[in-house]
């Protein structure tokens, strides 16, 4: 039929798109370049979009990722009826790999001790996308992960979502440089003195400034990008200037006086939510279930059992 795609040219389409070029998407395949474009150009014409854009390394249109999103879901699911059927003839072939995008502070804190309840099961791979948790839903919407820790509580179009619980938050800075820049602790101070941030789409201590102001202004231009994780408590601690630190890392700090919090009993929570494709899938139920179970020991107000 003509409203049908066919697996075969769907599965092409994927491997353009994953290997980058048409040449290198024929190696894999075993086929002609030729054939791979005759392919490509058979779908486009089913779907009557455009699906790629013929760059280097070649891109899917926004209609493309439609169409790669569900070549992922329908190798997933391919690979989870092989496996059950014990179609594999050996054992690596039959390991599940699992793409999932997680934000840079769960991966220093309480997401990687999830990660404990897998070992057990050699089958599943592990394939980890560091990304903001404002941003990992947008992989989900272009099919490069199954799952995703997300701050948003809407689900992507074919995903379903659950609350994990929320992250805090502790604004904190060196002593010295707490004593010069926060003396007081006034919200103007708090704008104006230094600070740090992940990267460029980092907007925490923009939010939280902003909360605190009634809105009037985010942070100080004054700012370090510093886009690690452990490198950005570091950043704090040596002084570069305030930030927001997972109560976690910065509870050493604390103690140990190299860090205080500028203001007592201050808090910024931020909701994290599980995205998941809607796939029959036991591998990634299986991570769905420790991630979770991880997180309800972790973060602050899980749901209830």
């Amino acid at each position: 039929m003509k409203n049908e795609l066919p697996h075969d040219l769907v599965r092409t389409l994927l491997a353009v798109v994953d290997e980058g070029t048409f040449d290198a998407a024929a190696a894999v395949l075993h086929v002609t370049p030729s054939a791979v474009s005759q392919r490509v150009k058979a779908l486009e014409q089913r779907t009557g979009r455009v699906l790629l854009t013929r760059t280097r390394p070649v891109r899917a249109t926004d209609s493309g990722q439609v169409v790669v999103r569900y070549a992922r879901q329908l190798a997933r699911l391919e690979g989870d009826a092989r496996t059950a059927l014990g179609m594999d003839e050996v054992r690596e072939s039959a390991q599940t790999s699992l793409a999932v995008a997680v934000n840079a502070d769960s991966l220093a804190t309480w997401f990687v001790p999830a990660l404990a309840g897998l070992a057990q099961d050699a089958r599943i791979q592990l394939d980890l996308r560091r990304e903001d948790e404002a941003h990992t839903t947008q992989l989900l919407r272009e099919g490069e992960v199954l799952a995703a820790v997300t701050s948003s509580p809407d689900p992507v179009a074919g995903c379903s979502v659950r609350r994990l619980g929320a992250m805090r938050y502790l604004p904190v800075a060196a002593p010295w440089f707490a004593a010069r820049w926060l003396d007081g602790g006034t919200t103007e101070r708090i704008a104006s003195a230094p600070v740090v941030c992940f990267d460029r789409r980092d907007e925490l201590q923009d939010a939280f400034v902003r909360e605190l102001t009634g809105g009037r202004c985010p942070a100080s231009g004054l700012r370090h990008y510093v886009p690690s994780s452990e490198g950005f408590a570091q950043a704090v601690t040596a002084g570069l200037g305030w930030g927001l630190v997972p109560e976690e890392q910065a509870a050493p700090g604390l103690r140990a006086a190299a860090l205080v919090e500028f203001l007592p009993g201050r808090t910024f929570d931020v909701p994290l939510f599980w995205q998941q494709w809607r796939l029959d899938s036991p591998a990634l139920a299986t991570v769905a279930t420790v991630v979770a179970a991880a997180a309800g020991r972790s973060l602050r107000n899980p749901p209830s059992a």
